[in-house]
């Protein structure tokens, strides 16, 4: 600890600084975590989550077929929010994954700290000519005023708005690329500095008797749907396979309003305040015309909270080795560096929003089917220890479109935090991790992710242990897809209650930990009536919902033995993805299922041992 002027600063070194606490930071710093790196992670709120947190609300989203879903740590915030806040408060929600962040040991967390300085230096490179390299960061912490200093082997600006990019002179894009350059069928016809736009949203809550809204000064006046739908956008339209979106606000359909969008023909970053301001007069204004103007049949809704803080869809985005385009989504992006996926619709926002009224608030082209992410677009072409994840990754303004969404960012996260801990182990630059590819990708896996065009590769240790399983069981067990694709019954084996799956070694053999698959419902549907999405979260409060409940798919509970010793043993399981650690020298492993919500069988997708 030392003084700067009449302030304290504070400086520490870690292996893995990540800058920014929404999910893809947030995923980034556990991961790398759970590998035995020493990360300090940086948030600028008070609360971890970035727009999925309890001050913006927005909803998870990500690939829309129930069997792409994304899975690994975003998979596991979502298990453990169902376990720890069935009633799905959003302030709760922001607990899980405080919480989450808490047992991992390895992470420091300063909130309320925005980056405001970086230190770099020259490095000279055989190939690539002179770099740069971080050499720190500089946070200020408001609620204790303190300067805090990051020293680190490796960086990366998981912030959203890019903040290292000017600090250190990273390489970035901003603005919709022309058409021709990439020959996208969403591109400007000419190059702008145009984004997607700001958004605030509003929760309401039904009430058993009415309940009037009377409007304030500062709050827009929308007579009519018109008066903020145009004429033109009045419905959904379906163009050469693009869909023009209609501004939705019937909150009896659990519309989350997303279109109350603007700046986007402002600069996202610099004019956010002068922004926010506005959109805190729209986001009211439409909550008094759903109230006051036209039939609603909202009398018995009151408003249940607004947002304070405008979430982000866009602003800068680095420069990697690879940019993703349009063309590359459209394709499916089957790429040799495959890290992560995408699957939203290529959904491209009206940069000036509601203040073109007569146009659709957004253009969106349905996906035929998911579509890889490279490794390449997650570290920067010109600063050799920076890497990045959310919406700030290498893609073009309409590869963004698809790619923004916080699934999506959640496991480009998670793929991050493993290249770092790669790159600190190695001794290597992210680049060079790189050409480590196959065993990167084989440690996302581990960790639960799923990568559509990378089958997993299955443990010597299981694949040639004697088993109690047959032929077939064995062969679908290890194929090393973990999820269904098309239906149940193709990647799993479906096993009774109490009867062991033994592993037996001609020679003793030293087992670390034990890694098991479990069905979560991949179909499951939380609530009636669209009410409640793919990802567990909920905005709007109705007089009909019911707590969610732990899925009756998942084994509840389950006993392990090693050589007749019984080493791990839960009734009250609730996640699909369970890592047992075992440390001994074994001839045997048995696992013994023994509980599920009213079934007498259960569906298995994988057991491996390192």
């Amino acid at each position: 600890m030392s003084n700067k002027g009449k302030l304290l600063t504070k400086e520490l070194n870690c292996d893995f600084c990540v800058v920014g606490g929404g999910l893809a930071g947030t995923f980034a710093a556990i991961a790398a975590a759970r590998r035995n790196l020493k990360v300090v992670l940086i948030s600028d709120r008070p609360v971890l989550g970035g727009n999925a947190s309890s001050e913006i609300r927005m909803w998870v989203r990500g690939a829309e077929n129930f069997y792409d879903k994304e899975s690994g740590l975003i998979k596991e915030f979502e298990e453990r929010i169902i376990k720890y806040n069935d009633e799905l408060c959003p302030s709760v929600t922001d607990a899980v994954l405080y919480d989450m962040v808490f047992a991992e040991k390895n992470i420091e967390l300063f909130l309320n700290a925005s980056v405001m300085d970086a230190d770099t230096d020259l490095m000279e490179d055989l190939t690539d000519g002179k770099d740069r390299i971080i050499k720190s960061v500089t946070a200020w912490q408001l609620t204790t005023y303190t300067f805090i200093k990051v020293n680190a082997a490796v960086f990366a600006d998981c912030s959203g708005d890019s903040i290292l990019a000017d600090l250190t002179g990273a390489e970035y894009m901003k603005g919709r690329e022309p058409r021709k350059e990439y020959g996208e069928s969403l591109a400007a016809a000419e190059k702008d500095d145009k984004t997607m736009g700001l958004s605030i949203i509003l929760a309401a809550r039904e009430k058993n008797k009415k309940s009037d809204f009377i409007p304030m000064k500062f709050m827009n006046k929308y007579e009519s749907d018109e008066a903020f739908c145009g004429t033109k956008a009045a419905k959904n339209t379906n163009f050469d396979g693009k869909y023009a979106l209609k501004r939705w606000h019937n909150i009896k359909n659990n519309d989350n309003l997303w279109w109350i969008e603007l700046g986007g023909d402002s600069d996202s970053v610099r004019d956010a305040d002068k922004t926010g301001k506005e959109l805190y007069s729209a986001v009211y204004g439409v909550w008094d015309h759903i109230k006051n103007h036209g039939d609603h049949g909202m009398e018995n809704f009151c408003l249940d909270w607004v947002g304070a803080l405008a979430g982000k869809r866009e602003s800068l985005r680095y420069n990697g080795d690879y940019v993703l385009t349009e063309n590359d989504i459209l394709s499916g992006g089957n790429f040799y560096d495959e890290i992560a996926y995408g699957g939203w619709p290529i959904d491209d926002h009206n940069p000036a929003g509601m203040k073109n009224g007569g146009e659709a608030p957004s253009h969106s082209i349905k996906l035929d089917s998911v579509y890889g992410i490279p490794y390449r677009c997650v570290y920067s072409v010109n600063i050799k220890n920076l890497m990045f994840a959310g919406r700030n990754i290498s893609v073009t303004h309409a590869a963004l479109s698809s790619t923004r969404v916080m699934a999506t960012c959640s496991i480009l996260g998670q793929a991050v935090g493993e290249a770092a801990a790669m790159s600190v182990e190695k001794k290597v630059f992210p680049r060079e991790a790189g050409l480590f590819i196959k065993e990167l990708q084989a440690r996302i896996q581990d960790g639960g992710a799923f990568l559509p065009h990378v089958k997993r590769r299955q443990g010597i240790i299981s694949l040639f242990a004697n088993t109690n399983l047959t032929y077939e069981e064995k062969k679908t067990l290890f194929n090393g897809i973990e999820r269904p694709r098309t239906r149940y019954g193709e990647n799993d084996i479906e096993l009774p209650l109490s009867n062991p799956v033994k592993f037996t070694f001609e020679t003793p053999r030293r087992i670390k930990n034990m890694r098991i698959v479990l069905d979560c419902g991949w179909d499951r549907e939380w609530l009636p009536e669209g009410k409640l999405r793919i990802f567990c979260m909920k905005l709007h409060s109705f007089l009909s919902d019911e707590p969610v409940k732990v899925s009756p798919h998942i084994l509840k509970g389950f006993s392990v033995f090693a050589d007749g010793e019984l080493i791990y043993k839960t009734s009250d399981n609730f996640l699909s993805l369970v890592k047992i650690p075992i440390e001994k020298t074994v001839t045997e492993i048995e696992f013994f299922p023994e509980k599920i919500e009213n079934r007498r069988s259960f569906r298995l997708f994988s057991i491996d041992f390192e």
